[in-house]
Order: structure tokens, then C-alpha cells, then sequence
């Protein structure tokens, strides 16, 4: 397991980190609507098992959201993430933003200091804070993959009143970041890419 100490080299590490990004209850909550990708959480264990398996760097990332209503907010069960998020990662990030970039630990420095290269990002929901923690990535000069079908997202209203299915939300924002930001894999992708060299 890492810690905040420094790493000599990315080979000690195993090279490519797996930010798990806001997978808390809250987001089970009606509130939100109809969501797309039921596969999502079970996509997103897959890829945590395999991680933990390989010994590879793994990250948490919580919304602590400040807003009395949210379903996310600290003081309440939504705050706590699903079952399927474990155990102790090698760090845990707490954020009331959309990019796990902008929180607590600074995960840029947590991943310089590791000499870790590479994220792959999953987590809830695909066109918010997965989007947004992604773009950044790619800006700061990480090699970024997007498991889109470890993500998810809900259907949303647009400024003029039509219905923009998850689906179609789930599209755009695979467009918007590959070969752009990032590289969209799949999970079974992205746990062949993380196996060990023959």
C-alpha cells in the first residue's frame, strides 16, 4: 500500500492509478431521476478487485457536499460510498467540487510525489465530476483512460426544456474526452491494460 512518503520510480508502483470518484449512496436517492448503466457499480468492483489484486495505487475520492439538501452531504448515510468501495485505498480525497483535483488531500501532488503517470477514472456521474476530474487530468499531463462503463449519469433537462436522455448525456461526454483528454476504454480494456508484462 502507498503512502504520503516519496516513490523512487513509477515501476515501484505499478505505474497507473484508479481514481474511484463520489460512488456514495446519495446518488441512489429519486432526487436525481432515471439513471442509465446498471452495470456500473458492478464494472467499477471489477476494476477495484483488479487493482487491489495487481497491488496498484487506488484512490477514493468522497463529495462532501456543503448544500443542506444535497443527499451528499456529510451529516447524512448518502455521504457514506456503496458497498462495493472498501476497504483502505492509499488515499482518500475529499472534495465539494466537481474535480477530484480540487480537494483534500491535493491528489496532483499525491500522484507526483508517487511518481504515478496514469489514471484511470470511474465513478458517478460520467458528465460531472468524472468528466471534469478527467479533463484536468489531461491537462496537467497525466496519461488519462475513462471507463465509461464504470460510470454513470441521469437524464437531464436542457435550457429549453427538452429531456436529454443519460444515455445520450453518456455519449456526449465519451466524445468530448476521447482523443481529446482522455482514452475511452471499457473495464475488461482497462484490466487487460493493468495486468503485469508477460
Amino acid at each position: 500500500m502507498l503512502h504520503d512518503g516519496a516513490v523512487d520510480s513509477a515501476e515501484e508502483i505499478g505505474g497507473c492509478a484508479l481514481l474511484v470518484i463520489d460512488v456514495q449512496r446519495g446518488f441512489d436517492s429519486p432526487v436525481w431521476g432515471r439513471r442509465n448503466n446498471p452495470d456500473c457499480e458492478q464494472n467499477i468492483s471489477t476494476l477495484i478487485e483488479a487493482w487491489r489484486a495487481r497491488d496498484r495505487p487506488l484512490v477514493f475520492v468522497r463529495h462532501d457536499s456543503r448544500e443542506p439538501d444535497s443527499p451528499l452531504r456529510t451529516d447524512s448515510d448518502g455521504n457514506r460510498f456503496k458497498d462495493m468501495v472498501a476497504g483502505e485505498p492509499d488515499l482518500l480525497v475529499s472534495k465539494d467540487v466537481n474535480s477530484a483535483f480540487y480537494g483534500d488531500p491535493d491528489l496532483e501532488t499525491w500522484l507526483r510525489r508517487n511518481a504515478i503517470r496514469a489514471v484511470a477514472i470511474c465513478g458517478i456521474t460520467s458528465n460531472h465530476c468524472c468528466e471534469t476530474t478527467a479533463r484536468m487530468a489531461g491537462n496537467l499531463g497525466f496519461e488519462t483512460f475513462f471507463v465509461c462503463d464504470a460510470t454513470h449519469t441521469f437524464d437531464c433537462v436542457a435550457r429549453d426544456g427538452s429531456l436529454l436522455v443519460a444515455e445520450d448525456v453518456q455519449r456526449m461526454t465519451e466524445a468530448n474526452l476521447d482523443g481529446e483528454f482522455a482514452r475511452v476504454v471499457s473495464t475488461g480494456e482497462m484490466v487487460a491494460r493493468s495486468a503485469p508484462a508477460p
